[in-house]
């Protein structure tokens, strides 16, 4: 019997990763080494580094040890952005972060996946982004293509796969609308 999941055929043909080879291996290193070490405590070295490497950023970044992006060519932050530790942003397509915004210790942003129906288990990736005012929870999972709208939240450990509408506050996998934001 022929396994039908056989991946001899894959190819990650249609992927663009944004950048030649060369960048790619030298934000390896300078990724590993300075920005996401956990012996550097020093933001400014880390937000230096990630606009060298073409990362767009606005003012008042904060930015935790242990944060992980893996290609800063395709993340835009906006002003006053926390990231929190051991944050993930795997931007295999696009992130963009909008002003006043909070990803929370261990949340993974999460922009790429395999079709598995597909013999050549071809990726399928899909932007992210976060609205000005949101709120990423505590080992929260963003899914490829969301869209988390201004000012909703995604509670602890919750998974996003769909649209998260303005001041909603979503919990559960997949994440639900539990309740509407108030602010006072």
């Amino acid at each position: 019997m022929k396994n039908k999941c056989d991946l001899s055929s894959f190819s990650p043909k249609d992927f663009d990763k944004g950048t030649g080879i060369l960048k790619q291996t030298l934000w390896y290193f300078v990724n590993a080494l300075l920005v996401r070490a956990s012996w550097n405590p020093f933001m400014g070295i880390k937000i230096v580094l990630l606009k060298m490497f073409g990362a767009k950023i606005g003012k008042g970044l904060v930015i935790k040890n242990n944060v992980c992006i893996k290609f800063p060519w395709k993340l835009t932050l906006g002003d006053n952005v926390w990231l929190g530790e051991g944050c993930w942003i795997d931007n295999l397509d696009k992130v963009t972060i909008g002003n006043n915004v909070c990803i929370s210790q261990g949340a993974l942003l999460l922009t790429g996946n395999h079709d598995y129906t597909s013999k050549s288990f071809d990726y399928r990736n899909a932007p992210i982004i976060v609205e000005d005012g949101a709120w990423i929870g505590a080992k929260a999972v963003v899914c490829p293509g969301v869209t988390v709208r201004s000012h909703a939240i995604l509670t602890v450990a919750s998974i996003v796969t769909k649209e998260m509408e303005a001041y909603g506050i979503y919990q559960g996998n997949p994440a639900k609308i539990i309740r509407k934001r108030i602010i006072k």
